[in-house]
């Protein structure tokens, strides 16, 4: 069964680690919108004893000045400004989906380092062309696959892995809501959408449940007039590997209802949060119940068959935090480019994720 968050990807050991090891990781940012400004520059912010945010890039004139009076760091009004500052060693790519593959791919050539935003690029292609320039140049990539440190997923996994639930037979992830939209994720041609904004999430945990890389997929998708623009603003996803679980993923503005996010079913027990502020699992331990023996005799008083459990039950309330994976993940990052060890969250691993989403692309067009 797949690990969470593996130590695997390029080998920073050829020479392409910098800066030494006490050094502030000096950072670009490159998109001052929503996930790189309110994600990536507050999370910097507050881990700057081992990061420096040195330049940042966006088109428009107020964001640079906010950043500056920030981060006292140079300004650039385009991608080619930014690659071009040699003072930068990591670029965040927090750019419009649709620019990832070239803007990473275009710092990757310029000698630096990157993080992209998720999803990490629109198409499968997009990904590979990625990973193909990380490879010929040596420089590390890696993505914004922050929830895969979120400690909900983490617990989740832990509880599986220890067997206590028995065989797991189903999963439900789900990221249900009710709202509508009107900004540029709801337009396909941006690469929006909630397969691409909710799904590069709920589906990258998904795929730490099993191995098999090509699963049986059932995918229905539809925009509804929730979205003002043309992407998908519903998504049912059922996948069925050869090696774990059948695992149902629904992501949808259609739910007005609370659903519980996580549900895992096994014939030892069951595992249940909510809203993800709180796990809980009930189990049994067969050694410890009376022998299921079959009776086929006509039950007394024409009864059901019932019996008492020896149930254990356990819960898991961690402080939340949202900006605690991003620290993790920074961390993981300076470690890899100061030390040289290999990421934590490869580029391959993540191509796993993205290869479902444009199968269900495929399965069942918007």
């Amino acid at each position: 069964m797949a690990e969470s968050t593996p130590r695997s990807g390029p080998d920073m050991s050829n020479g392409n680690q910098t800066g030494t090891s006490d050094e502030p990781l000096r950072i670009g940012i490159s998109g001052l919108g929503r996930s790189g400004w309110s994600i990536h520059a507050n999370v910097l912010a507050q881990i700057g004893e081992k990061f420096s945010v040195t330049a940042v890039c966006d088109p428009d004139p107020a964001r640079q000045e906010e950043a500056i009076e920030r981060f006292d760091c140079l300004a650039y009004s385009n991608i080619d400004e930014i690659i071009a500052d040699n003072a930068v060693e990591l670029l965040v790519v927090a750019t419009p989906s649709q620019l990832h593959v070239s803007d990473a791919s275009a710092a990757m050539r310029a000698g630096k380092h990157v993080i992209v935003e998720k999803p990490m690029a629109p198409t499968l292609a997009g990904v590979d062309e990625m990973i193909a320039v990380a490879e010929e140049t040596g420089m590390l990539l890696t993505v914004n696959q922050n929830y895969r440190y979120h400690a909900d997923f983490l617990k989740v996994k832990e509880v599986v892995d220890s067997g206590v639930l028995g065989r797991i037979v189903q999963m439900r992830i789900t990221g249900n809501g009710f709202r509508r939209r009107w900004d540029w994720q709801t337009l396909k041609k941006y690469g929006g959408g909630d397969l691409n904004n909710k799904g590069a999430h709920s589906i990258d945990w998904a795929i730490h449940f099993f191995d098999d890389p090509n699963p049986e997929i059932f995918c229905q998708m539809e925009t509804t007039p929730l979205f003002a623009g043309d992407a998908e603003s519903h998504v049912k996803l059922v996948i069925k590997p050869n090696d774990g679980p059948v695992i149902d993923v629904e992501m949808t503005n259609c739910c007005a209802y609370p659903q519980d996010a996580w549900l895992v079913m096994g014939t030892q027990g069951t595992l249940v949060s909510a809203d993800r502020r709180s796990v809980s699992w009930k189990y049994f331990d067969p050694e410890e119940a009376p022998p299921l023996v079959l009776d086929t005799e006509p039950t007394p008083d024409r009864s059901y068959n019932s019996e008492t459990l020896p149930w254990k039950e356990e819960t898991f309330t961690p402080e939340f935090n949202f900006f605690t994976g991003m620290f993790s993940l920074y961390e993981d990052i300076y470690t890899t480019i100061r030390t040289g060890e290999q990421t934590a969250i490869s580029a391959a691993s993540v191509r796993r994720q993205v290869e479902i989403l444009e199968r269900c692309r495929e399965i069942s067009p918007v």
